[in-house]
């Protein structure tokens, strides 16, 4: 293990862009707002996380189109497109479209898996299919094949007036080297560095071992080592950690209150794995950038990532994300080695 952490090289946040269902449109707004405010203070990134039928952001591929008109500079990832909601075969030419008309800054992180609630939706989503559809790593293993160019079709030429490729169309040459895993277990994290992704680990982990420990930073720890072990880069292959981090430096009184209480509703989870899944949830780690560090140098995963996109608390306002990006970008990322982007 690094005695010492790694500087942090690159800055992004994440945002699940809720909005009202009686105005819609106010929420989305909101969210490339805030998107573009990252660009002003220099941030690397921007995520977007999808939710279906929920009022968070359903398309986060035409959520970025948008975003990627607005901004000319900052990255724009998923965390993530959940796989059993997509065809990869269109989903590769959307993200495709996107990439280009971004100038090459989009970062897809995708997941695989049953869709949330199937049986209640399977009928909506797959009226004929449900029984047969795949929801394996199979389906990450099209869409990268079909993103990097791997044939889609038999057939190329021209008939009539038309010309077909036997690939997708546009082709993003770089996009495939962007692609992202959203992990959460060891066979995650060692699949995706087999095949050359990038892996993306959050706030929630498997605690697989049913003997412990029970240590999330430990446990984040021994996924990120399996990743870099599986993939050809090595300990070069790009890892980005996606804690839930809120800073207080430039925070009202009021506003400070709020996140203490935030954070301390959702720390009872923390304690033991939870559900079937044995899933592990970090804390949230809310207080001044200095305080934030020492944590932060203290996490044995966090010392071995030298990227990050730190996850906005999902009810907050906007006025809130504008304090906590402002100090992320003026005192957290500075104080972590992270110099703001041109």
């Amino acid at each position: 293990m690094p005695s010492t952490p790694r500087p942090l090289r690159k800055l992004g946040f994440l945002t699940i862009g809720l909005f009202d269902e009686a105005d819609p449109r106010r929420g989305h707004e909101s969210t490339l707002e805030i998107i573009e405010l990252g660009e002003q203070l220099g941030f690397d990134s921007a995520w977007l996380r999808h939710r279906h039928l929920q009022y968070g952001i359903s398309s986060p591929v035409a959520v970025m189109a948008a975003a990627s008109q607005r901004t000319r500079r900052i990255e724009l990832g998923t965390a993530v497109i959940p796989l059993g909601w997509e065809n990869p075969l269109r989903l590769a030419e959307d993200l495709a479209t996107v990439d280009i008309l971004s100038g090459g800054r989009v970062n897809p992180g995708v997941s695989v898996g049953p869709p949330m609630h199937f049986d209640e939706v399977k009928e909506a989503l797959y009226p004929d299919t449900a029984d047969v559809e795949d929801f394996s790593y199979e389906r990450v293993r099209r869409l990268l094949d079909l993103v990097r160019g791997e044939p889609a079709s038999d057939f190329s030429g021209v008939q009539g007036f038309e010309v077909f490729s036997d690939r997708v169309q546009p082709h993003s040459p770089g996009l495939g080297r962007r692609l992202w895993y959203g992990g959460g277990s060891l066979s995650s994290a060692r699949w995706a560095g087999q095949h050359g992704m990038n892996f993306l680990t959050s706030s929630v982990v498997k605690a697989e071992d049913p003997e412990g420990p029970y240590d999330f930073a430990e446990i984040q720890l021994s996924h990120i080592r399996a990743f870099r072990a599986a993939h050809p880069d090595g300990e070069e292959a790009r890892v980005s950690q996606g804690l839930v981090v809120i800073p207080t430096d430039s925070a009202s009184p009021e506003q400070r209150a709020k996140y203490e209480e935030y954070a301390a509703r959702r720390t009872p989870r923390t304690a033991s794995p939870q559900g079937p899944a044995r899933l592990m949830f970090a804390p949230d780690i809310v207080g001044t950038s200095e305080e934030i560090v020492e944590q932060l140098h203290a996490h044995a995963a966090f010392r071995e990532v030298d990227e990050v996109a730190f996850a906005l608390p999902f009810t907050f306002e906007h006025e809130d994300y504008v304090q906590i990006l402002t100090d992320m970008a003026a005192k957290l990322g500075p104080a972590l080695g992270w110099r703001p982007g041109a």
